[in-house]
């Protein structure tokens, strides 16, 4: 047993309870704890996923062993994949953290921000590492009740009404996620994903069978706001605090969606050919859907939100046409491929999409605005957020040489492989109507000279702002070496490895 795994969640949790006690005695304090707490994270994400070398490692929670074969106690699971989705919300909440840091100094109770922060994040790492579902379902109310408190946390109109909003779907979301698990208790009688697999069969019940997996779909698509169930995502993302804004967008619609519906459809279930062509087309859907809703905001957070909706819809669906591959037994290295564009845009889109928000968040800092059409000028009196906002605008729209470029070609070099010409077509098409909406964004934010005059006492927002987006702007470039195979075999390979063969992921947990 790895005795690390454990801390990735207890560390967050004891850093939310002492924020909220220390910071009765010590001034300040709350927000080093929160840093510290994030930084070890980060160290952890990095150690685990330079150091998994394709094995998966279990921790028995209170050292239950089986009775009779059967894994009665509860099991945290790490392996590539998780590792890789660990690095994304723990560098991702490291780098919203230093943001904060001035950020959140304009906002009331700074202490409860820290904590609420620290538990969402417990909570992301809990999901990711739960190798049941029970438990998975445990640590997805902690982050989601944390994000909700997050979303209000400013407590003017705007935010209450988003954040009621997120709840009511949230809560819905969270409903048929738990019937799913009920009715996967009812026939499995053991909760542990691995066994799961298992207890099911080669055979099961066709019609039980696809009541549970359009039960999750609906469930974890709530979750990722993937259309037709994305309303809550745009309020809720353009309302919330911008350190919260990148942690949703950048991370938790990953940690608790897309992971969890990955894991589940690839490791639990067997692959089945009609939903695979299902996810496929709900994320076309949400491709296309989002890019057309976002080009026409001029709030610039509503305008990023909307392309989550249509970013994510890269990922679904070049993740469904591995799934539709593997299930018609037909090209499996091409189903690699797709699967390996999925995963490689999914961790892309957090450094941009992050990146985006906590620009965003620097604009309003000094403008006190999101409408596009009250700003411009910028460029000349925020170079470290012009250049910066920039570098995610054209990594977003696909362009050369950031890291987008490549997760986007990759996606459609499979599409074309794999002859799902029109989902190829649609990638191309959205990628140019994206690339229009974000110079959108550049011309009326930062070089529209019309009301230039007007902002002569603008200046760069402080260091920790800076800091965190030059961060995440340098991986904006450096990712972009993912796509070298060598360094592809070393970060993807291993973690569609473990989503491939369902078998090593089961006998290696179980011990078969």
């Amino acid at each position: 047993m790895n005795p690390l795994i454990p801390l990735f969640v207890v560390v967050p949790l004891a850093g939310a309870f002492l924020t909220m006690i220390l910071d009765r005695f010590l001034k300040n304090i709350n927000k080093y704890i929160s840093l510290f707490v994030l930084l070890i994270l980060a160290a952890m994400s990095l150690v685990a996923i330079t150091t998994a070398g394709g094995e998966i490692s279990v921790y028995k929670v209170g050292g239950w062993e089986p009775v009779n074969d059967i894994p009665i106690g509860i099991y945290m699971v790490m392996d590539n994949f998780t590792a890789l989705v660990l690095c994304i919300i723990n560098i991702v909440g490291f780098l919203s953290i230093v943001y904060s840091f001035t950020y959140i100094s304009r906002y009331t109770a700074e202490s409860n921000f820290y904590a609420l922060f620290c538990l969402m994040v417990a909570g992301m790492n809990g999901v990711v590492l739960s190798g049941d579902l029970f438990n998975i379902f445990v640590f997805l109310e902690i982050a989601a009740i944390s994000s909700y408190a997050l979303v209000a946390f400013g407590v003017e109109r705007e935010q209450l009404e988003a954040t009621f909003k997120y709840q009511v779907l949230g809560g819905l979301a969270s409903m048929l996620i738990l019937f799913g698990i009920g009715l996967v208790y009812w026939k499995a009688k053991t909760l542990n994903i691995a066994d799961i697999k298992i207890a099911m069969g080669d055979s099961p019940d066709k019609v039980h069978y696809m009541v549970i997996q359009l039960l999750f779909l609906c469930g974890f698509g709530l979750k990722a706001a993937v259309i037709p169930f994305h309303a809550w995502l745009p309020d809720a993302h353009s309302s919330a605090p911008s350190p919260i804004s990148a942690m949703l967008s950048g991370v938790l619609i990953k940690a608790v969606g897309i992971y969890v519906l990955m894991r589940i459809f690839f490791n639990m279930f067997l692959i089945s050919y009609e939903i695979a062509v299902l996810i496929t087309t709900l994320g076309a859907l949400s491709m296309v859907t989002g890019v057309f809703l976002a080009i026409g905001q001029w709030d610039i957070k509503r305008l990023m939100a909307y392309h989550s909706i249509s970013q994510m819809g890269y990922v679904i669906p070049s993740v469904g046409m591995g799934m539709i591959l593997l299930a018609r037994g037909t090209k499996p290295e091409i189903a690699t491929l797709a699967i390996a564009g999925g995963l490689f845009h999914l961790i892309n889109h957090a450094a941009f999409k992050s990146l985006l928000f906590l620009n965003a968040g620097s604009i309003e800092y000094r403008t006190g605005t999101r409408n596009l059409k009250e700003m411009g000028g910028l460029a000349r009196y925020m170079p470290a957020t012009s250049s910066t906002s920039f570098i995610a605008s054209m990594s977003i729209s696909g362009m050369p040489p950031f890291n987008g470029f490549f997760s986007k070609l990759i996606i459609i070099i499979a599409a074309v492989m794999g002859k799902f010409y029109l989902l190829a077509l649609i990638a191309v098409i959205v990628s140019i109507i994206t690339l229009a909406s974000f110079l959108k964004f550049q011309r009326y934010a930062f070089y529209n000279r019309e009301h230039q005059g007007e902002k002569t006492n603008l200046k760069e927002v402080p260091f920790p702002m800076v800091f965190s987006m030059v961060v995440l702007g340098i991986l904006c470039v450096i990712l972009s070496l993912i796509a070298i195979p060598q360094v592809r075999d070393l970060f993807l390979t291993p973690a569609i490895n473990v989503l491939t063969d369902p078998q090593y992921y089961t006998s290696t947990i179980l011990g078969m």
